[in-house]
């Protein structure tokens, strides 16, 4: 195999790789990244067995082959090279060539004949915004569960259905919730699967390239399939039962209160330095017109603040895990966000106030006891 490639577009592609190649294995192969020439274009592959990415550069194709390169070093390596083509030979011994300007390299691969193949991508059921599925996964992801144990949480639940797409995302203590209200080409009847979160992650680095882009989507029994042009993510299923996220939804709540974003976040930032480490907790406390965010008093010290807020209900005291309202906040960009509550002892939700008439957005945190 031989061919000559940029510099620039080797170091992107190999970039989109890294997140996938598994860097502590039992199979030396699978820190390795297959490398593959097709007429015009170079095909970069890699996977951990759980996910899977393939992806193209242009290159002048001198000899065709194909073989495989470990690909933290080959990356490292490349990143470091002027601005300037590549030429790039991989020889029947399975050493890889590089030559760039006035630097002459050679790495150690290995054949392609055990590295594992990928399923081939089925017919796509629908065609996704990008950048509506990155915004989804960023409004979602931070529920996710990070207990093993608990498999099927290890992930978010992705529904395709004519009136649009949801995405669900629960760790037991929170559920966030987001609903898009869009057109999808292609779909026909509905689809339900479980996303795991490396690969949640993964599409987000794709959509940072271009977020304008259309992800043809398709599934099989046991994988899942997303097409960006000439980048292919696949991910394995995550298997088990979701739970059902519609039960946990409060139906109504009897109070609300509207505060602004910015002001709400860096009071709970400031006040929770003086939270328990371990709990998080803060109290928030509801008054006529005013909200109080306080810390508990700890041995370190402790610290309170007044926001103004529009509110005219009861008196209320709530005790949360200061990060899980932290990483709603910080989903959002910018405005005001609804707090819905009922008491003390009952789950509260928070919303954006101005989430867009195709946008549904809740979140709802379970209480804790201080």
């Amino acid at each position: 195999m031989e061919f000559s490639v940029s510099k620039s577009d080797l170091v992107r592609e190999l970039g989109l790789t890294q997140g996938v190649v598994e860097k502590k294995t039992t199979i030396p192969i699978l820190s390795n990244i297959l490398v593959e020439t097709d007429h015009d274009q170079v095909w970069l592959t890699a996977t951990d067995l759980e996910l899977g990415i393939r992806c193209a550069c242009p290159a002048r194709i001198k000899k065709e082959g194909a073989g495989t390169i470990p690909a933290r070093r080959l990356l490292d390596y490349v990143r470091l090279l002027p601005d300037a083509d590549v030429q790039v030979k991989l020889a029947e011994n399975q050493w890889a060539s590089f030559v760039c300007g006035r630097s002459r390299t050679r790495i150690a691969g290995m054949s392609r004949e055990s590295f594992p193949e990928l399923p081939q991508m089925p017919e796509p059921l629908a065609e996704i915004p990008l950048g509506i599925l990155s915004q989804m996964i960023a409004s979602t992801i931070f529920a996710i569960s990070t207990e093993e144990s608990r498999f099927t949480l290890n992930g978010a639940l992705l529904i395709l259905k004519e009136s649009g797409l949801v995405m669900v995302a629960t760790d037991g203590h929170r559920l966030a919730m987001v609903e898009k209200h869009i057109s999808l080409p292609g779909l026909s009847g509905s689809y339900r699967a479980l996303l795991p979160k490396k690969a949640m992650s993964e599409i987000q680095k794709l959509a940072s390239d271009d977020p304008d882009k259309v992800i043809e989507f398709s599934g099989n029994e046991n994988h899942l399939f997303f097409r960006i042009e000439k980048r292919l993510l696949l991910s394995r299923k995550l298997t088990g039962n979701f739970p059902d996220y519609e039960r946990v939804l409060p139906k109504e709540h009897p109070h609300t209160l509207l505060v602004q974003r910015d002001e709400l976040k860096a009071s709970i930032e400031r006040v929770a330095q003086f939270a328990d480490e371990r709990s998080r907790a803060i109290r928030l406390q509801t008054l006529k017109d005013e909200l109080k965010v306080h810390s508990s008093v700890s041995e370190t010290g402790e610290s309170e603040e007044t926001i103004p807020v529009e509110y005219s209900g009861s008196d209320i005291e709530i005790g949360f895990n200061a990060q899980y309202l932290l990483d709603f906040l910080r989903s959002l960009d910018q405005g005001e966000v609804e707090f819905h509550f009922k008491d003390s002892n009952s789950a509260g939700e928070l919303r954006p106030h101005a989430a867009g008439a195709d946008t549904v957005y809740r979140y709802v945190v379970m209480p804790m006891r201080i």
